[in-house]
């Protein structure tokens, strides 16, 4: 595979304006989610959005940014945009989707998330965390992974649910929201309309499911901080602070 890594983000929130570009001990937090990326050492980064000033940070920081158009409804539908402005001869064959607010990911997680795509029966890859916290279990916000383990800390996605799932005894697994897409999978999945288990769980991943595209997750040891709000911002801060005084 020759693959890219594409970082979807636009200004637009409603908890926390302006958030790609809020100070994350002295650079934005969409530089910070970059930076993450290009340490994963798995192929070029770019930014995808639709904010020249967004843009501008990552230029200023050494960084590729293309912009895309304002409208799309999810980051995967920026995602596809941009790649097809980046690489319209279709050099990049796969490309890994790393969210723009996630400034604290682990750069092995977002190499776990590509991995199952070294299996060519499989069109997405993604990763998941083993849920320790009972709250976790039960809370809505938590997506959960249903799937049969295939050894190695890699499942077969069967499905994604905000439910506490599957019933009975044993792990729950936390899904985090990093995609590596097969280019032909993310052509499709767009496409698409949605579908009938995404509109209800409110998910997208289930729109591929639903079509018959096979995911599989590997298991990875963190769970990285979403930042939606002052707090997580904040917190965000302390973890990435903490990692360099580890360094």
């Amino acid at each position: 595979m020759k693959p890219v890594v594409l970082v979807p983000s636009r200004l637009a929130a409603t908890r926390l304006p302006n958030k790609p570009l809020a100070d994350l001990n002295g650079e934005p937090m969409i530089v910070a989610v970059w930076r993450r990326a290009v340490e994963a050492d798995v192929a070029p980064v770019w930014v995808a959005t639709d904010t020249p000033a967004i843009a501008e940070a990552v230029r200023a920081a050494g960084g590729q940014a293309v912009l895309t158009a304002p409208e799309h409804p999810s980051g995967s539908d920026r995602v596809f945009e941009a790649l097809g402005r980046i690489d319209p001869d279709g050099r990049f064959d796969a490309v890994i989707n790393v969210q723009g607010d996630l400034p604290t990911v682990e750069p092995a997680t977002i190499r776990a998330a590509a991995r199952p795509l070294e299996d060519a029966e499989v069109a997405i890859g993604t990763a998941v965390a083993l849920i320790h916290r009972e709250e976790e279990r039960v809370a809505s916000s938590v997506v959960k992974m249903v799937g049969t383990p295939l050894g190695g800390g890699r499942f077969r996605a069967l499905y994604f649910t905000r439910a506490q799932a599957p019933w009975g005894e044993g792990p729950l697994y936390h899904h985090i929201g990093l995609y590596a897409w097969r280019r032909a999978a993310l052509a499709r999945f767009v496409g698409l309309p949605p579908s009938p288990l995404e509109l209800r769980e409110k998910l997208e991943q289930l729109r591929a499911l639903e079509a018959g595209m096979r995911i599989d997750a590997m298991e990875v040891a963190e769970v990285p901080l979403g930042v939606d709000t002052p707090a997580d911002l904040e917190r965000a801060r302390e973890i990435l602070a903490g990692r360099g005084a580890a360094a």
